[in-house]
């Protein structure tokens, strides 16, 4: 006799609870299509059908490992003792929701569960997924990342770089692919040339399972087979599970593109019906399975309609805005004991990042050609024999693979700095910054300590996508912060205040900079408050404010004129949030206002300052508020044509001396 097999009682006790999780969201499925009839609510994302994938998934998970739900996993939620109540607000937008009316339906993250709910870009998790499994991994401990998402977003760039990252780092992540048949409503055999999708782990060297997703043994058995073999070191695997979604898309878009017949025949496969008959056919009474169905039934009803009676959320302006960043601790201020002078820009940069690693072990820096090569500019060179392989990794080239890999390790506690070899090629992770990274704390509450150094600018004759200015791009964008250092000092400093803020921090480092400029640069530690212009100049008859590489054509353009003007200028060093009493205050001064900037001039961030100062300091002016930038073309290759037809440093004179006249 196996003194280890479970009792009869035991087993049927495991049953029947496996039953009642099974059979809660399909509760709740009930209830909100009843409410859906009677014109109660508008909208429902129903999961009807595919409860065994999510119930099976947190079934067989541990406490301690992550799960990466999507808007059809309700059971997951339901299965991680999610409080019914709160959860109820939640769906139905009242008072008392985990988002305080901030998002909708499973767009959070819970992590007193272990829960880390998706954003309407679908795959974009995937690589958060990898984010946390590395956490777990750099902490020696050994919790799996089991992460969500549909048959058709595995056509999508995250799903291949998620995957392709967590192969090559042997990281404990399960993805898992729900197969339920249809998008919105294309059939997945118009969208997918492949049957099985679990084919695609092959050509990522992990093990890839068709899965029954309607049974939910099986999915606990291949869920835990998965997550065994990520604890043992062995990586990621790839689920497929086969379903199928037998309500719409949304409720209200119906299902008149579903023939009838194939909805019959899934409905007959139905995964909680099934697992029902399963057991009455190991002798458990019929009579303990309808209890269950009644009580749930009573319970849901009840719960549902005393949340429907709930308030509306209601907020106030500075209750939200209140809420976009998360608070950061100041750090305690260093008086310099001495200060080094002919320091180069990217000395002291480098001097500040390893300043934060040396200071904080959960610093972490990825990005492509990091380790080994010390970056493309040699930034980080000698980093990965000061500080490990652990913290400096080489990344594929995976721009968004490695931003959403950075937001999940935030999440778990690290704070991790992702380099773009060039500012130019953000653009292929801009939504993992503007959609994810930029909105978590605003959505959830957490903090998300992510660093993003991003070389950019021209004058060094690269061409149109080594040469780019994006700053404004991100400036546009709730929940950003975004500095731009123009002296080695600040370089020092800022780049060590955006690793130690707790939100998503865009430091934008100049390229032409980085061994052109020297300058005084503190010893030891050293900080520059993000928020905070300086006066790089003083002066009385005109305020050029301007950041970057600006700044040294504004104090040029300063000597050149010291006979004639006293110009002064204000390097604005951050740009969100930008120090508007610095900038006033100068123009209340001066009178007159020139804002410079090397990106084209179009809604250049320089728009932004210019459009403020009039509205706000109109009385204060003697002339318009003026703007000078780059042309509105791309960035030509010729080094001649860059600074004589694109460069606003060409047109920045004769912009000051007509300022100054008027």
């Amino acid at each position: 006799m196996d003194v280890h097999a479970p009792s009869l009682d035991t087993a049927t006790s495991v049953s029947l609870d496996l039953y009642r999780a099974l059979r809660l969201p399909r509760a709740v499925e009930d209830k909100m299509l009843r409410l859906i009839r009677q014109n109660r609510i508008s909208k429902w994302f129903s999961g009807y059908g595919q409860e065994a994938i999510a119930v099976g998934c947190a079934w067989a998970a541990e406490e301690r490992d992550w799960l990466l739900p999507m808007h059809r996993n309700l059971g997951l939620w339901t299965t991680r003792g999610v409080p019914l109540r709160p959860l109820f607000c939640q769906v139905l937008g009242k008072e008392g929701g985990f988002t305080k009316g901030r998002d909708r339906t499973f767009h959070f993250g819970l992590p007193e569960h272990r829960i880390v709910g998706m954003i309407s870009h679908l795959a974009a998790m995937l690589p958060v997924a990898d984010g946390l499994g590395l956490a777990s991994t750099l902490k020696g401990e050994d919790a799996v990342a089991i992460a969500f998402t549909g048959e058709g977003a595995t056509r999508e760039g995250d799903f291949h770089e998620a995957l392709n990252l967590a192969t090559v780092w042997s990281l404990p992540v399960v993805f898992v692919v729900e197969n339920n048949g249809y998008g919105l409503s294309t059939p997945t055999s118009d969208a997918l040339p492949v049957e099985d999708l679990a084919d695609a782990a092959q050509g990522y060297g992990m093990p890839g399972v068709v899965v029954d997703g309607n049974d939910v043994e099986s999915v606990i058995e291949n869920i835990r087979s998965a997550s065994d073999h990520a604890r043992r070191g062995e990586g990621p695997t790839l689920l497929e599970m086969k379903t199928f979604r037998v309500r719409g898309h949304e409720e209200a878009s119906g299902t008149k593109y579903v023939p009838q017949d194939l909805i019959a025949e899934w409905e007959a496969r139905d995964p909680v019906e099934a697992f029902r008959r399963r057991l009455l056919s190991r002798g458990i009474a019929a009579a303990d399975l309808d209890a269950i169905d009644t009580q749930l039934a009573e319970e849901i009803e009840e719960v549902a309609e005393w949340a429907l009676k709930q308030p509306e959320v209601v907020s106030t302006p500075d209750a939200e805005a209140a809420d976009v960043f998360a608070p950061t601790p100041l750090a305690p201020a260093v008086p310099a004991s001495s200060t080094r002078s002919d320091v180069r820009f990217i000395d002291a940069l480098s001097e500040g990042l390893a300043d934060a690693f040396e200071a904080d072990d959960s610093v972490v820096l990825m990005g492509q050609d990091v380790a080994e090569y010390g970056g493309v500019f040699k930034v980080t060179a000698g980093f990965l024999d000061r500080f490990g392989a652990d913290r400096i990794r080489n990344t594929p080239i995976i721009e968004s693979g490695a931003l959403g890999c950075a937001l999940g390790l935030a999440l778990d506690g690290f704070r991790p700095v992702v380099e773009m070899q060039y500012a130019d090629f953000i653009t292929c992770g801009f939504n993992q910054i503007v959609n994810n990274l930029a909105t978590t704390h605003y959505r959830w509450g957490a903090p998300v300590p992510v660093t993003i150094r991003a070389p950019f600018g021209g004058g060094i004759g690269a061409g149109p996508f080594h040469s780019q200015s994006p700053e404004a791009w991100f400036c546009h964008v709730p929940g950003l912060k975004v500095v731009v250092p123009a002296t080695p000092a600040d370089a020092k400093g800022l780049v060590r205040s955006a690793i130690e803020d707790n939100n998503p921090v865009l430091v934008f480092e100049h390229k032409a900079l980085y061994r052109s400029l020297r300058g005084e640069v503190p010893e030891g530690e050293h900080r520059v408050p993000i928020g905070s212009a300086r006066v790089a100049r003083s002066g009385d008859d005109l305020t050029i404010v301007t950041w970057g590489v600006g700044v040294g054509w504004a104090l040029d353009l300063a000597d050149q004129l010291a006979s004639s003007a006293s110009i002064e200028v204000v390097d604005l060093r951050t740009l969100v949030p930008w120090d508007r009493e610095t900038v006033l205050a100068s123009v209340h001064k001066t009178h007159r206002v020139l804002v410079v900037h090397e990106a084209s001039r179009t809604s250049g961030f320089g728009a932004e300052i210019a459009a403020e100062i009039s509205e706000v300091a109109f009385r204060d002016l003697d002339a318009p508020a003026v703007r000078v930038g780059g042309a509105d073309l791309p960035i030509p290759f010729s080094k001649g044509i860059e600074s004589d037809v694109y460069s606003g440093r060409a047109r920045l004179a004769d912009a000051a001396r007509s300022l100054l006249a008027f």
